[in-house]
């Protein structure tokens, strides 16, 4: 009695903790696609209107890290229902902070090209530029964690990686007004450094995770984030002392296009926007893999950049066209691809059923 009694609980128990990690993911991927959709666009609104900080702009993606203060709360809060050996399992050991400070690091120098890029693109190139972040991805994901391919896995990184090279072959179409070519094509190399740089940031967390002797829980992964915006910031903080940011800031919030209040609205904004989306990435990853994010991410860029063609009547153009289709079309053979292994997983476990029975 008592032995059915505890296989009954173990079962409610696995069942709710499923439920728990589904409905966990659901968030990660909402605050993903909230994120990485919005802050661009309000980053970019920044520049559109008179504001000229790089610095600024690199120091905003991971200034808001306060914020993270409450997902921890609530992770504090639903720990207590854990037993204390699984909380003495997950928490923030010193080798960890040492490897989160260290991606923090990257994450700031990440920030600043991707700012300087933004200074100089419009936001529809600026997005699928940064879609190849997928093959680069794919290529340290390979590297660093092992990631296996399938075909349709490489087919949908070869799609999706497409579109860069297409928006390479006219770049200078659609330059902003009073930017250079010189400006614009620094900007875009960065850009496409920057992508560069998030595509060994990825598979480096997920090496983190993997590597780590202890329960990774998404309350950990909230403290590594918190070291990591914080060392970003404050990479950040001191390229502004150096640029002279601060001294500026109350100039510029004056002549911002929109008005001071707007001005600072739209820093707020932005960082808190940059912040979801970390939160949701970097969860995303502990669910999932550093690849699949990078899909996630890719596929959703180019949303960003029919958003910037509406809000801001950026240009629309013909190569932009095609990098749209090539990346719906990527992640289509993906997602067809992971059918198809899915299915086949499942006629494997039917099989071993059948031959034990």
């Amino acid at each position: 009695m008592n032995e059915e009694t505890t296989t009954g609980s173990n079962t409610t128990m696995t069942t709710t903790k499923g439920k728990t990690n589904r409905i966990l993911l659901l968030l990660t991927v909402l605050l993903l696609v909230v994120g990485a959709s919005g802050a661009p666009l309000v980053s970019r609104l920044y520049f559109i209107h008179g504001g000229q900080r790089k610095w600024l702009t690199a120091w905003i993606q991971t200034a808001a890290f306060p914020i993270l203060l409450i997902p921890l709360f609530l992770s504090k809060i639903s720990s207590t229902k854990t037993s204390q050996s699984q909380r003495r399992q997950s928490h923030l050991t010193f080798p960890l902070a040492l490897q989160s400070a260290s991606i923090g690091l990257l994450i700031g120098i990440d920030d600043y090209m991707y700012a300087f890029g933004l200074s100089y693109l419009p936001i529809s190139t600026s997005t699928l530029l940064v879609s190849t972040q997928l093959g680069f991805t794919a290529f340290f994901a390979f590297l660093i964690v092992g990631q296996r391919f399938t075909a349709h896995t490489i087919n949908a990184v070869v799609l999706l990686s497409l579109g860069s090279v297409l928006l390479g072959i006219r770049a200078s179409s659609d330059r902003p007004e009073g930017v250079t070519g010189a400006q614009y094509g620094l900007g875009f190399v960065l850009t496409l450094g920057a992508a560069a740089l998030i595509g060994l940031v990825f598979p480096l967390i997920e090496l983190v995770y993997v590597k780590s002797k202890q329960i990774v829980t998404f309350g950990l992964v909230m403290e590594m984030l918190l070291v990591m915006s914080v060392v970003a910031t404050g990479f950040c903080t001191i390229g502004m002392v150096i640029n002279k940011d601060f001294q500026v800031i109350s100039r510029e919030s004056k002549e911002f296009g929109l008005g001071e209040f707007k001005y600072h609205l739209t820093v707020v904004a932005s960082g808190i926007l940059w912040q979801v989306f970390l939160i949701g990435s970097f969860s995303f990853i502990l669910y999932t893999s550093s690849l699949l994010n990078g899909i996630l991410l890719a596929v959703q860029l180019p949303l960003t950049s029919i958003l910037a063609v509406i809000f801001f009547h950026e240009k629309f153009s013909a190569e932009k066209g095609m990098a749209l289709v090539l990346c719906l079309w990527g992640f289509a053979s993906y997602y067809y691809g992971e059918h198809i292994q899915s299915k086949k997983r499942e006629e494997v476990v039917r099989d071993i059923e059948i031959n034990h029975l």
